[in-house]
């Protein structure tokens, strides 16, 4: 990447008839630079419709995985069916010309987070290993997420990317705020890339994919996304810090109103 790209988590509002591949073309109208994939309940795009979409495509895809992804259940018939889920979303984002996909990696269950972590690493190693034996070579993201009993605070992403190849962090800073009921403030942001930086060196910050939007949150975390204006968010300072930072890659915004917060944070990075 050679700059901070700004997107839209799924197909803009505005897309008239909304489908996937009028959604891709409707997000270079709008002036944003890339997409994230809704594979959220499945993985909605067909061989046919993924060669059109690369062909096609001017703005830089992600994807976001499948939410039935659970690499730390104590079943072997979720495990197998997660890991058969991330190769297929991995696989159809490739073949779309994609970049990057990110997922919900588990849940700790009242269990030891170590222990949590080492099954999550086995299934990741078995997503990889699988792509690798088809030569796909999209980053595999383990999303920080916004709720206490969900796998996936930003130490344990972090850690999880030192220890398999092929796999970075996907920072969503509004669920590191829900988690913590913290982390939004101009240092409080940069000292998450900077462990960042700490843990994974400049390929990180120079290939980020991070989502941000507004939150509504509890005691025990993440409630609902919100738009930025309508959340206590302070995504400015949040533009600041990764404008110090040089990072580069892709920010989503999954807020309520799509394009509206995607065009809005790219508005406000270009006149800091």
């Amino acid at each position: 990447m050679n700059s901070l790209l700004f997107g839209t988590p799924g197909i803009p509002l505005s897309t008239v008839p909304a489908n996937t591949l009028n959604g891709v073309k409707r997000v270079k109208v709008l002036g944003l630079d890339a997409m994230e994939l809704e594979f959220v309940h499945n993985v909605n795009v067909n061989e046919e419709l993924a060669l059109e979409i690369k062909k096609s495509a001017e703005v830089v895809l992600t994807c976001h995985g499948q939410y039935y992804v659970n690499l730390a259940s104590n079943e072997p018939a979720k495990y197998h069916a997660s890991i058969n889920r991330m190769v297929s979303a991995a696989k159809r984002l490739s073949e779309c010309g994609g970049w990057s996909a990110v997922w919900h990696f588990g849940f700790y269950l009242d269990r030891p987070k170590e222990k949590v972590f080492e099954l999550i690493k086995k299934g990741v190693k078995e997503v990889v290993n699988q792509l690798a034996q088809e030569n796909i070579s999209v980053w595999i993201r383990p999303e920080t997420t916004g709720k206490m009993t969900q796998w996936g605070d930003l130490q344990e992403t972090i850690k999880l990317a030192q220890e398999v190849e092929q796999v970075l962090p996907c920072i969503d800073f509004s669920h590191l705020h829900a988690r913590s009921g913290k982390i939004n403030s101009f240092d409080e942001f940069k000292d998450v890339l900077a462990q960042l930086e700490k843990g994974l060196g400049r390929t990180v910050l120079d290939n980020l994919h991070a989502h941000c939007s507004g939150i509504n949150y509890g005691a025990k975390g993440e409630l609902n996304h919100l738009n930025l204006e309508d959340s206590d968010m302070n995504y400015r300072d949040l533009l600041k810090a990764l404008k110090e930072f040089k990072v580069k890659g892709v920010l989503i915004s999954e807020s309520p109103n799509v394009e509206g917060d995607a065009l809005l944070f790219k508005r406000e990075f270009s006149q800091i």
